[in-house]
Formats: C-alpha cells, sequence, structure tokens
C-alpha cells in the first residue's frame, strides 16, 4: 500500500514512514527539507502548492498528515501551515483520489482559546473533519522517543544549565506516549481503516505531575540538577528569547502554554481508542534509555546567527502534529 506523509521527516513522520517499510507499505515522504538518508521516495515540497501535492500523492491511497510547526518563524506561521497548508492536503488528496486521511493533531486543540498554536490545529481538524474523505484525527498529547523534543531538550537542558526551572507552581500533569505507539494507531487508521469518523485521544498508560516526568529523565541521564519552581511569566519570556536566537528552541510560547495547561484530559472532547489500540508502553527508564539522544549541551550552533554565518547547526523541524 502506498502512503503519503507531510512533514516525513519529523518526529512522527519518519517513524511512521519505517513502520509502513516494515509491514511491507511504501512511504512517500513530503517534506520542505528533504533528507535522502531515509531511503524512501521524499518529494522536497511544502504545503503551499495543492496542484504539486495532488501530484506526490498520484497512485496512494492514503495521506498522513504530520506536518507542523509549534513554533512561527518567518513565512512559516500557525495559520499558513496549520490552516492554510491542511486545506491544500485536503485539496490535493482529493484531486489525487486518495480516500483516506489520518490527522495529528494536539490533545487540548480548541477555537477560542487566546493561543494561536491551539487554534490553528483546531481549525486543521475541523478542515479534515468536513473534507469528505474519510478521516481520522489523533489528538494527540506529550509523545517521545528517539529523536524527540522532549527528552532531547530535557537532555540538554540537564547537561547546560546549573538548575532547572520547571513551569509555574502548580503541578500540571502528563502522560507520555512512546512514538511506537502513536505510528501503531495510524498504521490502524490507514493500511487496515480503523477508527473511521473518529477523532481519538492519545495518551500513554502512565500520568505524572510535570516535575515527576522531568526528574525521571534526569535520573536515567545521570544528572539530576537543583529544580525550582518558576513564575509561568518567566517561562514564556525565556521562550520569546529562545524562539528570536534558536534554530530549534529549547522551549516554545506554544510550549508553555501546553504544559501550564497540563496533558492529560482532551479539549473540547474527543473519542477513547479501543483497548488494542491504546498505548500500553510504559514511561519506564528503559523507554526513556532508548529514546536518549547523544549527550551535548546546548551551544553556539544552535543559535540562527550560527546558521547565518555557516556554522553548522540543526535544522527547524516540522514536527509531528
Amino acid at each position: 500500500m502506498r502512503i503519503a506523509i507531510t512533514g516525513g521527516t519529523g518526529f512522527v513522520g519518519s517513524n511512521l514512514a519505517a513502520a509502513l517499510a516494515r509491514a511491507g507499505h511504501e512511504p512517500v515522504l513530503i517534506a520542505r527539507h528533504a533528507r535522502s538518508s531515509l531511503g524512501f521516495l521524499t518529494h522536497a515540497i511544502g504545503l503551499d502548492d495543492p496542484a504539486l501535492l495532488a501530484s506526490a500523492f498520484a497512485g496512494c491511497e492514503a495521506v498522513a498528515h504530520c506536518a507542523g510547526i509549534n513554533r512561527e518563524t518567518g513565512s512559516q506561521t500557525y495559520q499558513r501551515v496549520h490552516v492554510e497548508g491542511t486545506r491544500h492536503v485536503v485539496a490535493a488528496a482529493k484531486a489525487a483520489g486518495v480516500k483516506r486521511i489520518a490527522l495529528t493533531s494536539f490533545l487540548r486543540a480548541r477555537p477560542d482559546c487566546a493561543s494561536p498554536y491551539h487554534e490553528s490545529k483546531w481549525a486543521a481538524e475541523e478542515l479534515v473533519r468536513h473534507s469528505g474523505l474519510t478521516f481520522t484525527i489523533l489528538k494527540a498529547g506529550v509523545i517521545y522517543g528517539k529523536g524527540d523534543h522532549m527528552v532531547d531538550h530535557l537532555t540538554r537542558a540537564f547537561l547546560t544549565f546549573p538548575v532547572f526551572g520547571l513551569v509555574g507552581y502548580g503541578a500540571p500533569r502528563v502522560r507520555p506516549a512512546a512514538v511506537a505507539d502513536v505510528t501503531g494507531i495510524l498504521l490502524a487508521a490507514l493500511v487496515e481503516g480503523k477508527l473511521a469518523g473518529k477523532s481519538v485521544a492519545v495518551l500513554g498508560p502512565d500520568e505524572m505531575t510535570l516535575p515527576q516526568a522531568v526528574r525521571r529523565v534526569a535520573e536515567v541521564v545521570g544528572k539530576v540538577p537543583p529544580m525550582l519552581r518558576l513564575p509561568v511569566a518567566f517561562h514564556y519570556g525565556l521562550a520569546w528569547f529562545a524562539e528570536k536566537v534558536m534554530t530549534t528552541p529549547m522551549t516554545s510560547l506554544a510550549q508553555v502554554r501546553m504544559l501550564t495547561e497540563g496533558v492529560v484530559d482532551p479539549l473540547p472532547w474527543a473519542d477513547e481508542l479501543p483497548d488494542d489500540l491504546k498505548p500500553a508502553t510504559p514511561f519506564s527508564d528503559a523507554t526513556i534509555r532508548a529514546a536518549l539522544p547523544p549527550l551535548k549541551r546546548f551551544g553556539t550552533g544552535d543559535l540562527v546567527c550560527a546558521r547565518r554565518a555557516g556554522r553548522k547547526g540543526p535544522k527547524p523541524q516540522l514536527l509531528g502534529g
């Protein structure tokens, strides 16, 4: 089965491509920053041109729409990527004769909440729900695994700073879901046609406070810095600054909003997954260890100015949801 994946070189998209290939299917990757090292057919295009997308979708039976951003930069705004990009993906899928689409969204995406990220993800959901295509929407919480932002950025923060600042004075809760479980749900939707017409909450089996999750990762890394609760306003300021100066921010404004709210309850609603598709991988020392990146600190190579000067730094990533 041939399946197109937008954001195909991002975290969720690349893991989905590998899972599809292992199951004997043919992934077709759509990505602005193509990487031939993945070994799959890749179209180096964005989401701006429905005609180009339709050409890339030709011969595909389904589309996994995993492209997304967690901060705005230049022309890559939430409106352009999440809303207009999704509108173009839907139009292209129809033009190419694709019948099935799965969208990776956010657990608490909703309208009228004063967060451009949340509102744009909800608008994308609504476009897919009313597309006329057979759809499944994954309203995912925190996803972790090799190549993620969560474990990667926590690890680098532990190695870089003498203390770790926790978000606010409350105890927001999280239920981290392993990326392998998330791709399993996508495969069931895209290949087997399960969950048609559903908007499902995707949450891991272990619920904990954010400080507990942070400490668990720190203990696996072997470096547990003092942890201080800092005002939410401080974290918004830090995120604003990081978005301005870093190619891939250590934290973003959208992420601060997510963590302030907690990531365990879907808004405004979500369908429940059947038992056989509920994420079951524990957020354990073993699974965290498997997700660890090469250990390194944040440094000058992470700065926008380093890239502009021609120095090697990480490329901005399209997220998987």
